[in-house]
């Protein structure tokens, strides 16, 4: 797994849980009316849990995508859940099938994109000079 995209992804869920009870999205409901706004947040969340399982030896092809977008899903589900708690709140099944939407382009589009995304970027940022600390050759050691 890749750890950055792994708590990039954490952290972006928090969030989504985090503004279901902010007077934040009481204010975005007004240039939202249809919950559109759902398709790119969880596509956004699709994208980042995909490249939390980069390619490799252990990972499979139909593994790296359908645990991601099921991930995405339970999220969409738990998300609406929570909101259904919330008195200011109220959970629809549309906004579900809304997130589900932005997870299916994300599956179906992710495969097109150039390799740099596909491959993963620690390797990319190697070959690009950006080493961690313990990978160069001058640490000074105590």
């Amino acid at each position: 797994m890749n750890p950055f995209f792994s708590i990039l992804s954490a952290a972006y869920i928090f969030v989504i849980f985090f503004w279901a009870d902010s007077p934040v999205v009481s204010k975005l409901s007004v240039l939202n009316p249809f919950s559109i706004l759902h398709i790119p947040l969880y596509g956004i969340l699709t994208f980042f849990l995909v490249l939390s399982f980069p390619p490799g030896q252990k990972t499979s092809s139909k593994f790296r995508y359908i645990f991601p977008a099921l991930i995405a899903t339970g999220v969409a589900i738990l998300d609406e859940f929570y909101q259904s708690l919330i008195p200011s709140r109220e959970a629809s099944i549309v906004d579900v099938f809304l997130d589900v939407l932005g997870i299916f382009l994300v599956m179906i589009l992710f495969p097109r994109l150039p390799p740099f995304f596909q491959t993963g970027f620690p390797k990319k940022l190697k070959k690009a000079g950006i080493h961690k600390a313990s990978d160069r050759d001058d640490d000074i050691k105590l």
